[in-house]
């Protein structure tokens, strides 16, 4: 068992956890606003650390406009100075994807544990360092996989816990991104594998965890496949555009574009980019159909589990609605979920994860006998109310305990991105990869039980 299996003992109520939070995009506000406002009675920022000086100023103003302490501002040059003089008991990561990796570690061997946004880091030498560091150092490394605490999706998994269709065979798992949210990716500095990983990484990551819990299993082995063929130039000519251009805001077709991001038409975007650029050079509206991006666009991948299930798995950016749809294939019958999302563009005022009226369903199907539709349990917030129940997991002094255990460590981390890490080498070779090959050091996280495999199976009953 990992040092960091089981949480630390939090401070007493009295004493408020010192954080400093290093990356200080869109992603960061939800915690900063959650030590400022909703966990300040035990919670306090005392560090901000960013690549871009304007940046880190904006936050300092989003303390000042919380009514909290207003915390000293650091460049990331100066992070190991930060670390000596804000002294942090818990460094929070959401930096480029590829940099996580690196402030993990330096903050776990000052003595610091760390929670990092996913993905925990891009590729397996990255990981085996984090983990190695975690080890040596035996700190708290936290993973924030806010999926899980969407309660439909918790849902699941209490159905999947309760043995209602046995032991589960295979999983079909489809995610479509709409051409706004999958756009998104086209234009930002994920569009480049070497700050991403590629989405099999970036995003794949959210659902590749969610099956690893929901099914309790360790990946064992990744065969995928992946192209891009909608966001191309070709497909801009196709269009009637003569692009593409450099980026949205200098583009002389912007007006005959549907792809086209108008910063200073976002306050949001506006402040936290469009005005910062002058410090960092890092455009937010970069045209989707350059030539130089060099992720997927559309991916699948075959993915086989120790426990002997077979994960079947694709994501799509450029599809007309957004949403999902998963079934559970067991020994005793299926459970069909799907979930319809909102139009979201990253740093906007827009939810993401919102979940449409309507748009939420779960069916248990027997093996034998009539289907039942299940009422999904609800709330309210970003990532269909995971991001809230998330943060009150983190930040309060004595959570309360959670049978599903969604609290994700360093070893959830890595068994996620392992999924995505050997799909990238599989798009490369056209092989099938063993994940033990990339991360050989791989260790089991803690998952709520699920029902044993060696477990008599019922007769099915006539159905006349």
């Amino acid at each position: 068992m990992s040092a960091s299996s089981t949480p630390q003992p939090a401070a007493p109520s009295s004493v408020r956890r010192r954080y400093a939070i290093v990356g200080l995009g869109s992603r960061h506000e939800l915690y900063q606003d959650g030590i400022e406002k909703a966990h300040a009675a035990t919670a306090q920022l005392v560090g901000l650390c960013d690549v871009n000086a304007g940046r880190v100023e904006l936050a300092r103003r989003r303390s000042a406009k919380n009514g909290a302490t207003v915390p000293p501002g650091y460049l990331a040059a100066d992070f190991g100075r930060m670390l000596t003089e804000a002294k942090p008991d818990t460094v929070i990561v959401t930096t480029v994807d590829a940099t996580h990796h690196d402030y993990l570690i330096r903050a776990m061997e000052a003595g610091c544990d760390v929670i990092t946004e996913k993905p925990m880091t891009t590729d397996a030498e990255k990981c085996r360092r984090v983990l190695a560091t975690q080890r040596r150092t035996g700190r708290c490394c936290r993973v924030a996989f806010n999926y899980r605490y969407a309660p439909p999706r918790s849902q699941v998994k209490d159905l999947l816990m309760s043995g209602v269709i046995g032991d589960v065979l295979s999983v079909d798992f489809h995610w479509l991104l709409n051409t706004h949210h999958g756009a998104d990716y086209f234009r930002r500095w994920h569009s480049k594998k070497e700050h991403s990983g590629g989405l099999l990484v970036h995003k794949s990551t959210h659902h590749f965890d969610l099956v690893n819990w929901w099914l309790g299993a360790m990946p064992v082995s990744v065969m995928a496949t992946g192209k891009r063929e909608f966001y191309t130039a070709a497909t801009a000519r196709r269009m009637g555009l003569t692009g593409p251009h450099e980026r949205c805001c200098t583009c002389p077709e912007k007006s005959q574009c549907g792809f086209a991001l108008d910063l200073s038409a976002s306050p949001s975007l506006k402040a936290l980019y469009g005005d910062q650029e002058v410090h960092d050079g890092y455009f937010r509206d970069r045209c989707v159909f350059r030539d130089d991006i060099d992720i997927e666009d559309t991916m699948n991948a075959l993915v086989t589990y120790d426990t002997g299930a077979t994960l079947s798995y694709s994501l799509n950016t450029f599809n007309a609605w957004e949403g999902y749809t998963v079934a559970f294939n067991g020994t005793q019958g299926r459970i069909e979920h799907s979930m319809v999302e909102s139009v979201y563009v990253n740093g906007t005022e827009t939810v993401q994860g919102g979940i449409a009226d309507g748009g939420v369903t779960i069916r248990v199907i027997p093996l034998r006998g009539e289907a039942r539709t299940i009422v999904p349990w609800s709330a309210e917030g970003d990532h269909g109310g995971g991001d809230r129940l998330m943060l009150e997991d983190i930040f309060l002094p004595n959570p309360a305990v959670d049978k599903y255990i969604r609290a994700a460590d360093e070893r959830a981390g890595a068994c996620s991105i392992a999924v995505g890490i050997a799909a990238n080498h599989s798009l490369q070779t056209g092989a099938g990869v063993k994940v033990a090959d990339l991360l050989p050091d791989l260790v089991r996280p803690d998952y709520a039980p699920m029902p044993s495999r060696t477990a008599s199976l019922p007769m099915p009953g006539r159905t006349s």
